[in-house]
């Protein structure tokens, strides 16, 4: 059973990693290069759909997480694995702190109402996305090394 939780939750990790991952260096790339309109509209919409899910994941990886780490307290790789939910907990609260207000603001703009400054805005947004996708890898990282 503990094999089982190590697993899934190194599953669950590596899979909001790569969302992310894509997110800043695949999605945020394609809808930089639209024509104003269709990018920001792009960006507005990807904020609705992954500020729907993303809060989930992200906890849900916490959970998981502090889970393995007191199930197995006197396993190999607990210091790992404690380290990897002390990241984890920083990217969610990088994500309350600096990424949500953005992202909140972004998901409602529209052609007609966005501030002058949004390309500014969502180039913020992006700086710390980069961030917090490091801290989140280095999280995954100690997740898989606690498992040799």
């Amino acid at each position: 059973m503990f094999s089982t939780l190590e697993v899934l939750t190194t599953v669950v990790v590596g899979l909001m990693v790569g969302v992310e991952f894509s997110v800043a260096f695949i999605m945020s790339r394609i809808l930089n290069a639209l024509p104003e309109d269709a990018g920001q509209l792009g960006h507005a919409h990807g904020g609705r759909m992954l500020g729907a899910v993303m809060p989930v994941w992200y906890i849900g990886s916490l959970v998981l997480v502090g889970i393995w780490a007191i199930a197995g307290w006197q396993h190999h790789g607990t210091a790992l694995v404690v380290t990897a939910g002390a990241l984890l907990a920083l990217s969610v609260v990088m994500s309350v702190l600096l990424l949500v207000p953005i992202n909140n603001r972004n998901k409602a703009w529209t052609p007609e109402n966005r501030p002058d400054d949004w390309k500014a805005q969502l180039g913020r947004w992006e700086r710390w996305h980069y961030l917090r996708v490091a801290v989140i890898v280095a999280a995954f990282a100690l997740l898989v090394t606690a498992l040799i």
